[in-house]
């Protein structure tokens, strides 16, 4: 068996999201370029807890695209699967943000570098080094880097590896909604920790109950370990014939919500990789949502996500405080 070099290695998009950052002398809009991609906000933060990380994916080899190379360095993410395209440009997202702190997107994507990854370009062996996978929906938006993915995925999984899947949907994305479903279905077919918001597990099983809602993805999909996150609600787990909730950190000073399902998403990873996902305790599940909640909460205090994960010295902090 090959060593585990890495503990997380994550496929998918990297992009550049533009947020709002007040306005100019003339009252236009002002944008800043945030180095951003779910996947990648992910690795970040495991990479802050100490974690070893890499990223397969694809960006344009122009200004955004050596940025957000340099970027993943600079925090510590593994970078040599990442594959600079010469001609199609690096995806960006205009992000707005609501006055509660939620946001719309606007993508810059058709097509887009992450959209260009094929197949021949994932080095397996870099998966065959890894304890755990992670992807998303966004590189099964399109027939090439939807082929690439689920090489990857079967590679995965020959290997032995624990498969984390957080479906991430935006709509404005796909061709239909049915082709999301789809894909979103076939993700959950893959994983062992499914990560899932509570827009999703409506639009997945039809309900709000999501009690109900995980009963019924339990009918079909056998994954060990579901997370459900309920925003101001706070989140949940469902772990074999139990459930456990913990409670929200609410924040006043909340700017934006731009990768805090990534920070908890990564602090749900860090945990199973430092206690396994076999034998968890009632109590373990509790602790790990607690921590996974309070560095979501802190992440909304921040502009952007990846270049400015908390670390475990302050998450902890800001639980006992």
């Amino acid at each position: 068996m090959q060593e585990k070099i890495f503990d997380v290695t994550a496929l998918g998009e990297l992009l550049i999201d533009f947020t709002e950052n007040g306005t100019s002398s003339q009252g236009n809009t002002l944008f800043e370029a945030n180095p951003g991609g779910a996947p990648c906000n992910v690795l970040s933060m495991l990479t802050k807890l100490g974690k070893k990380t890499a990223f397969i994916g694809k960006v344009g080899n122009d200004q955004f695209g050596v940025r957000l190379k340099s970027a993943l360095a600079e925090v510590g993410i593994d970078t040599r699967n990442l594959v600079m395209d010469e001609k199609i440009h690096t995806t960006l997202a205009f992000v707005h943000t609501f006055a509660d702190g939620d946001r719309d997107f606007s993508f810059y994507r058709n097509p887009g570098a992450d959209m260009m990854l094929t197949k021949d370009e994932v080095q397996k062996d870099l998966i065959s080094a890894s304890r755990i996978f992670h992807f998303g929906t966004l590189s099964s938006t399109h027939p090439g880097v939807r082929e690439a993915t689920r090489s990857a995925l079967d590679h995965a999984k020959k290997e032995g590896l624990l498969i984390s899947f957080d479906p991430n949907l935006r709509e404005p994305l796909w061709d239909s909604l049915e082709d999301a479903r789809r894909e979103i279905a076939y993700g959950m077919n893959y994983c062992d920790i499914l990560k899932i918001s509570d827009n999703e597990m409506e639009f997945m099983t039809g309900t709000t109950d999501y009690t109900a809602g995980v009963a019924k993805l339990r009918e079909t999909y056998s994954i060990p370990l579901i997370l459900v996150t309920l925003g101001k609600e706070g989140s949940r787990a469902y772990y074999k014939d139990c459930m456990v909730e913990a409670a929200p950190f609410l924040q006043e000073n909340t700017i934006e919500t731009t990768g805090a399902g990534d920070t908890f998403c990564a602090s749900i990873l860090n945990y199973i990789l430092e206690h396994g996902l076999n034998s968890l305790t009632e109590e373990q599940l509790k602790e790990m949502l607690t921590f996974a909640n309070a560095a979501a909460s802190l992440i909304t205090t921040r502009k952007g996500a990846l270049r400015v994960m908390p670390s475990k010295k302050e998450v902890e902090d800001f639980i006992r405080s």
